[in-house]
């Protein structure tokens, strides 16, 4: 089956299609507080949220070459939060000058049955983790830096085990379609961030 059009979401005088703007990179253990007390600096003058979030990430196989995917995400130290569903499209090859990866991008907050709704849908779970870490904001940027642990028995997220010995490092925005400008921003910020960390550019597709 295809991949179902991009979700539009209402807004004054319209409708508008959301896109994520993205940089990442990472950082050793030993480098994190380094890290954190930087951001403290050069960030909106609050203290940053932490989170604890588990994430399942399902596929959907048809004909096409690759599966339709989406991940589903809830809190684990909040409660009463509800789950998330994402979808991100495949990145956007556009300008090579373009400073951040682009990609489409749908998060919506639904019931607490969404996966058992995406199963009985046809999907299949994939691979799940639990994330832990920190969230800081710089106007409409945000940046995450969390630690990504392995599961070890499906479904028991108390059986844990770090995944590596580094913590990932994500500056997005959510913005409409065609607001590159965002990427100057962002790349302007990263630089602040140097040698700490180096934020990049990264197509997932080079990861595979």
């Amino acid at each position: 089956m295809e991949a179902p059009p991009v979700s539009m979401m209402p807004v004054t005088g319209g409708a508008i299609n959301m896109m994520e703007y993205l940089l990442q990179g990472s950082v050793l253990d030993q480098s994190l507080e380094s890290l954190l007390h930087r951001l403290r600096g050069l960030c909106d003058n609050m203290e940053p949220e932490t989170f604890l979030d588990h994430e399942i990430v399902f596929l959907l196989k048809g004909q096409q070459a690759s599966p339709f995917v989406l991940r589903a995400r809830r809190s684990m130290d909040k409660s009463g939060m509800p789950w998330h569903l994402r979808y991100l499209g495949q990145p956007e090859i556009g300008d090579k000058n373009r400073h951040a990866l682009v990609r489409n991008c749908v998060d919506i907050a639904t019931s607490d049955n969404l996966t058992d709704f995406l199963v009985e849908m046809g999907f299949r779970m994939d691979h799940e983790f639990v994330a832990k870490g920190h969230v800081f904001r710089k106007g409409i940027m945000k940046i995450m830096v969390y630690k990504i642990f392995r599961i070890l028995m499906p479904g028991n997220t108390e059986s844990i085990e770090p995944l590596s010995l580094s913590y990932l490092v994500e500056l997005n925005v959510v913005a409409p379609a065609g607001q590159d400008m965002v990427s100057d921003d962002m790349r302007n910020f990263a630089e602040q961030l140097k040698p700490l960390v180096h934020l990049e550019k990264i197509d997932p597709k080079r990861l595979m």
